[in-house]
């Protein structure tokens, strides 16, 4: 529920794409005000902050020791999150941040305790979690409709680098840690772990780059588990395919395509029939989700458990890629 004071928030960086939409939705949301733009790119933090009609600064000590901000967005590169939450945490301010929380799970662990320790509220953007098909998809296997569950591929694409609209700063190693799988395949990761769980014993991967970047503008990830089920992940920045899922199981099967936004079912738990099942609404956004927390001052214990999961599965990815087995 909104606060009866609007939570103050200020935007750390306009690094990330998505920069714009948290700062929207700083405006949109009844209990959040948008009060400022801190980035280390002054031509970069000035256009943000004109965009928004609030001011920008270069000092981000300064702004993290201003009364008047009590929250801030961070959508910095992926490098410098650790530096950058840990000193809001130790600000007093509550942080909601863009994927990856951090490079390694070793800083995701650190920045989740300096929060924990400064009493502060952290969640990170796992926007897919809270979409009606996911949790359509979940009711279905909590259910044990597909019997035992023993495959799931999720693909999400865009064509952002042969386009190319994608800003050149995400193809830089150094500063976004990796390509394709890093950014947009870390959506494909988290419901892979959430439909098959996020503990696999294998992980295999293999990255390319068709436009000549020095990351990998495309991906595919398979994950083996205990269980003997396999997840396929795939992302990719050359290409808009559709988004799609697909799980299946002993006693059925689900798929999942933002094509027609529609969800099929098969096998014998349906009747050896396609079947459509019902797709509810979307559930509170992450956004959302984080006002709520700071208001009744909860921590967001799922969200920040997956987000560090997300962290082990991509770096374990990332070094698998560059390991390849020759044919």
């Amino acid at each position: 529920m909104p606060t009866t004071t609007p939570i103050r928030v200020a935007v750390l960086g306009f690094w990330h794409v998505h920069a714009g939409d948290y700062a929207r939705q700083a405006v949109a949301h009844p209990g959040t005000e948008l009060v400022a733009v801190w980035d280390d790119d002054a031509e970069r933090g000035r256009a943000g902050a004109e965009q928004f009609g609030v001011e920008y600064t270069d000092d981000l000590d300064a702004l993290l020791a201003r009364d008047d901000v009590d929250a801030v967005t961070v959508t910095t590169s992926t490098d410098v999150h650790h530096d950058v939450i840990t000193r809001a945490a130790r600000a007093g301010k509550h942080v909601f941040t863009e994927k990856l929380l951090a490079p390694t799970v070793e800083e995701c662990e650190s920045v989740i305790a300096a929060c924990d320790d400064a009493d502060v509220r952290l969640v990170v953007s796992l926007p897919r979690l809270y979409h009606g098909y996911t949790a359509a998809i979940t009711a279905e296997l909590d259910a044990g409709r597909l019997g035992d569950v023993s495959y799931a591929r999720v693909r999400l694409s865009h064509d952002g680098a042969a386009a190319p609209w994608l800003p050149e700063r995400f193809f830089d190693p150094s500063t976004a840690i990796g390509g394709a799988l890093t950014d947009l395949g870390c959506h494909p990761v988290y419901l892979t772990q959430l439909f098959l769980g996020a503990h696999p014993d294998t992980v295999q991967a293999v990255y390319r780059s068709v436009t000549g970047r020095a990351v990998e503008d495309h991906a595919v990830v398979t994950v083996g588990y205990p269980s003997q089920a396999i997840g396929v992940i795939e992302a990719g920045f050359v290409a808009g395919t559709p988004f799609t899922i697909d799980v299946a199981g002993t006693r059925g099967w689900l798929a999942y395509s933002d094509l027609e936004a529609r969800l099929t079912a098969g096998g014998p738990a349906y009747g050896d029939e396609v079947v459509t099942l019902p797709v509810p609404e979307d559930t509170q956004d992450a956004f959302g989700q984080w006002v709520d927390h700071i208001a009744a001052g909860t921590r967001a214990d799922d969200n920040l458990a997956r987000a560090v999961e997300l962290t082990r599965l991509v770096v374990a990815a990332n070094a698998a890629a560059r390991e390849p087995v020759p044919a």
